[in-house]
């Protein structure tokens, strides 16, 4: 489309010029230059940019015109890039990998509580889903939980506020253009008010916190009332979430995972989804499972993954290809371990993690950035220098340790980062 014609298409606002409007006021709201500079290219971005591909992807005048009336720039939103700046704001981070990660476990009785009590709660529809999705109900609790509080968590954030703002600022521009443009459609064609499309700060949606794409693919209309409400709707939210599982590869009948003894003599370089084995076999290397419980029979023909979040200072787990289903839902170990066992608990009783967390060493993220592009100066995959201690740094650290004498920790330590930055 040509400039002509994207001028053109903006036109059909006549009727309702809300955008052109919001133009004009941002020119006589008390801002400072710099914020009525900022938002007034925000709103040419949407009228000469978003629009025109908007309106080929047949989102109408007053679809548009309705999402993104008042609305104007979040300046607060992490990872933006102003105008005139090459780098991302710093931003205090806050993710579980710069702390203690036994410590990302210290809410997750809330969590298996209200599980317990919302699985009787909603039975029927939980066996339902089961029947259809063959997700265990534990498991869909534990998101449930851990991403809105059942639905109880404040969802503050206009979608189309953070999804523009994001696609206009941030530094995954592309990601979120095609948030926004889904968004778009899902009030365009699903029947969704832009009016109830409440997020958060990153664009996630409704109580399985689903971010639009994933709501077109995913989201299910279990209540049979014709629209997925994943904001006021149990059944569709609880279906929801078992359908997104279920679309990525979540195995009927098989376990996510289960603490497990490593022997010291058996490196804990081991580790990986691209190390696996069949339980059998890391059974036969001397791997045991917690408490001297045996594997379920079922299982020691499937293939298992060595997972030690914290290295040798934390448990151990032997995990299934459904932990990894959990981690496409968040990227996250820790996250998928919350999940797992919190369903566990939630299911089957209180269920200890039995091997303790012991005290790590902190650091912050520009620490661990560091200390991966040392790994990788001295041939060693990170996986990614984005300082999260990901598998990958975890094994990394563990060899270099190997190679060098020490003791293999396969955790960052302080004591590593003069030698290796």
């Amino acid at each position: 489309m040509t400039d002509s014609g994207a001028s053109r298409s903006f036109s059909a606002f006549r009727p309702a010029p809300v955008l052109f409007l919001a133009l004009l006021l941002c020119l006589f709201v008390p801002l400072s230059a710099g914020a009525q500079n900022v938002t007034g290219l925000f709103h040419q971005w949407l009228k000469n940019d978003l629009w025109p591909e908007a309106r080929s992807r047949g989102i109408s005048s007053e679809t548009f015109n309705t999402a993104f009336a008042g609305v104007t720039p979040n300046l607060d939103l992490p990872d933006l890039v102003m105008p005139g700046e090459s780098a991302p704001r710093g931003q205090k981070q806050h993710q579980a990998e710069f702390r203690a990660p036994g410590a990302y476990f210290d809410h997750i009785g809330g969590v298996v509580s209200g599980g317990r009590r919302l699985a009787g709660l909603h039975a029927g529809t939980l066996a339902a889903i089961e029947q259809r999705y063959g997700v265990p109900r534990g498991i869909v609790l534990a998101i449930w939980g851990r991403e809105s509080g059942f639905g109880n968590a404040s969802i503050p954030h206009n979608a189309f506020e953070v999804l523009g703002t994001k696609a206009f600022f941030a530094t995954r521009k592309e990601m979120f253009r095609q948030e926004v443009l889904a968004a778009l459609e899902m009030v365009e064609s699903h029947g969704v008010s832009p009016q109830t499309m409440r997020s958060s700060w990153a664009g996630a949606l409704g109580q399985p916190q689903f971010l639009p794409t994933s709501y077109l693919k995913y989201a299910v209309d279990f209540d049979g009332d014709g629209r997925a409400d994943i904001w006021n709707s149990v059944p569709d939210t609880l279906a929801s979430i078992a359908n997104y599982l279920a679309s990525h590869g979540w195995v009927r009948g098989r376990d996510w995972g289960f603490e497990v003894v490593v022997p010291r003599e058996l490196s804990c370089t081991l580790v990986g989804p691209d190390q696996g084995r069949r339980i059998a076999d890391w059974e036969s290397l001397g791997i045991r499972r917690v408490g001297g419980k045996p594997f379920p029979e079922h299982e020691m023909r499937g293939e298992g993954y060595l997972m030690m979040p914290a290295g040798r200072y934390g448990p151990a787990f032997l995990v299934t290809p459904n932990f990894y289903v959990l981690k496409d839902y968040n990227e996250s170990d820790l996250y998928a371990l919350f999940v797992g066992h919190g369903g566990d608990r939630i299911m089957y009783g209180n269920i200890a993690i039995e091997a303790p967390w012991q005290q790590v060493d902190r650091f912050n993220r520009g620490e661990i950035a560091a200390l991966q592009h040392g790994l990788v100066r001295r041939g060693y995959d990170v996986g990614s220098v984005d300082g999260l201690v990901g598998f990958k740094t975890r094994r990394a650290v563990g060899l270099w340790q190997e190679s060098t004498g020490r003791a293999p920790t396969c955790f960052p330590e302080r004591e590593l980062m003069g030698v290796l930055q």
